[in-house]
């Protein structure tokens, strides 16, 4: 008999080392023969720890128990697993949260043992890089740039346009630098894919490598994973007795290796350039562009920055071709995305599918609306600087141009749901607090006018509870919003206004008590009409 059981952080979370502790102790006590393997998560997070047995029969080879506690395993055991228990969920491949999903970064999460390089290999894996090596640098590049991908970390930037500058850099030394700091409240994709499917970012790293003519790696990990840092060390050991990497990867006679650097905990360090100084063993402040990471990046060498997701999606894109990529998604947006459930939410986690999908039908038919029952009022996209959408907003695709016409951005692809209870004036002081104490510090608009904001934002709440008119501290966010987004340095103060401009735009009523701003100066730089 063989069981699969997540060692996945969120399951850990909810006991899934205690029902591991459980399964040791009672086949060791009734002298059942049992193989237990532990898995990465499969992303339905209401329903861990989840215990799978292999069955041939069921679709999908396995059969789901979930949540699952250590009080259950006993009689799981002494029945045989028989889906008559109340914890039994039926094959894993008839789940409906799975089936409606199109899983291609996450296609052996949750199935293969995330530590064993055969099992990855069994399951698809290392078929990129086989590819790969028999292309030239050149080929490697255009497949990229013809599958449309776009940096998955949020600013969607062309991959291949990326790829190809560092490519064409002339260094002596070149790097790849894994961006691992997933820093956005309600995200969790990679960790989940580093936790679950090592192999698939040292191989997409590898890939990178060959492309670019770079031969030294860094993993930045943000340091509240410690699963993920003691899986990356044991898969990249693996990795390096297999010969994937080392002095000559693959047998290609081309080096490559990778090291796993811990961040300090600083979500700045999120910004490609502040995280590049953090490598270098510095304060983590954004840099000045130009120039580019691409053109001097890691101690002043032309340097690939990437997301987790990013390159994680760089060994389908070789192992079937750029234009097979570009099949998935809707125009620009090609290619999948990790959406991840979180905030109140009834089935929160994590699900893959092409760009297109609506987001009112992502949060309420595929998440089944709010944990609490009351109505969705807001919906975050993009993490603590992403806008707050109503539910008129609710129809629009998920795709990063329909975002952007609205003023808003799919982000690293986090969607938090808010029901009917939220403030979103308390939301809004939110967001300039979290710049406030998150910010570097070298820029006086991120520094200064996030203190500011949140100062203002207090004056508004206080008047509205006391019935004082706010019409002219709404005016000052509106002035301030301007200069945070035309002088801040980088993202996280020119984007701190999106959440602000976002709550007030779609729900007056929490900062005025009124329901029609007309005639006051708006969230978009113009007068109402």
């Amino acid at each position: 008999m063989k069981l699969f059981l997540p060692l996945d952080s969120a399951a850990v979370a909810v006991g899934a080392d205690a029902v591991a502790d459980e399964i040791s102790r009672v086949t060791a006590k009734m002298g059942h023969s049992v193989t237990l393997v532990r898995t990465g998560s499969r992303g339905l997070f209401w329903l861990e720890p989840m215990l799978e047995i292999e069955d041939e029969n069921a679709v999908g080879g396995r059969r789901a128990f979930g949540p699952v506690s250590p009080e259950m395993i006993a009689p799981l055991l002494d029945g045989n697993f028989s889906d008559d228990h109340p914890a039994a969920l039926g094959a894993v491949g008839d789940i409906d949260f799975l089936k409606a999903q199109t899983r291609m970064i996450f296609s052996r999460c949750g199935i293969t043992d995330p530590l064993s390089l055969e099992d990855y290999k069994i399951h698809g894996g290392m078929t990129g890089f086989g590819a790969a090596q028999k292309m030239s640098p050149k080929t490697i590049v255009e497949e990229i740039t013809t599958s449309g991908l776009r940096g998955r970390g949020g600013a969607a930037f062309p991959a291949g346009i990326k790829w190809n500058a560092v490519r064409k850099a002339k260094a002596d030394q070149k790097y790849i630098v894994c961006n691992a700091d997933e820093g956005d409240s309600g995200t969790f994709a990679d960790r989940m894919i580093m936790e679950g499917d090592p192999f698939l970012l040292i191989e997409g790293m590898v890939i990178a490598g060959l492309a670019v003519g770079a031969s030294k790696g860094f993993i930045y990990l943000r340091s509240e994973y410690p699963v993920a840092e003691h899986i990356l060390t044991a898969a990249l050991a693996s990795a390096r007795a297999d010969g994937l990497l080392g002095a000559s990867v693959g047998g290609t006679g081309k080096a490559f290796d990778i090291d796993v650097f811990m961040g300090a905990g600083a979500y700045i360090c999120g910004e490609e350039t502040a995280l590049l100084e953090s490598l270098e063993g510095k304060r983590g402040q954004v840099r000045a562009k130009p120039p580019l990471p691409a053109l001097e990046g890691l101690d002043g060498k032309p340097t690939l920055v990437h997301n987790v997701i990013s390159l994680c999606t760089v060994p389908s894109v070789l192992a079937n071709g750029g234009a097979w990529y570009r099949d998935f998604g809707v125009g620009k947006s090609t290619g999948t995305m990790p959406f991840q459930l979180a905030g109140n939410i009834k089935y929160g986690g994590l699900f893959e599918a092409p760009f297109g999908l609506e987001l009112g039908d992502l949060v309420n038919r595929i998440g089944g609306g709010t944990r609490t029952g009351q109505q969705v009022r807001a919906v975050q996209v993009g993490g603590p600087l992403g806008a707050y959408l109503p539910l008129s907003e609710l129809d629009i695709p998920l795709d990063y141009e329909a975002f952007a016409q609205i003023g808003a951005g799919v982000g690293h692809g986090g969607i938090t749901v808010f029901d009917d209870s939220v403030d979103l004036a308390a939301q809004a002081k939110y967001a300039f607090d979290f710049c406030a104490h998150e910010s570097c510090g070298k820029c006086t608009p991120c520094r200064i006018g996030s203190v500011r904001g949140g100062e203002l934002m207090a004056s508004i709440i206080a008047k509205r509870q006391n019935g004082g008119d706010v019409a002219g501290t709404l005016d000052l966010v509106a002035d301030l919003c301007e200069v945070m987004e035309d002088g801040s340095l980088c993202a996280m103060g020119g984007m701190t206004p999106v959440p602000v401009k976002s709550a007030i735009q779609y729900f007056p009523e929490d900062f005025t008590g009124e329901t029609d701003l007309t005639g006051r100066t708006d969230f978009t730089g113009e007068k109402n009409k």
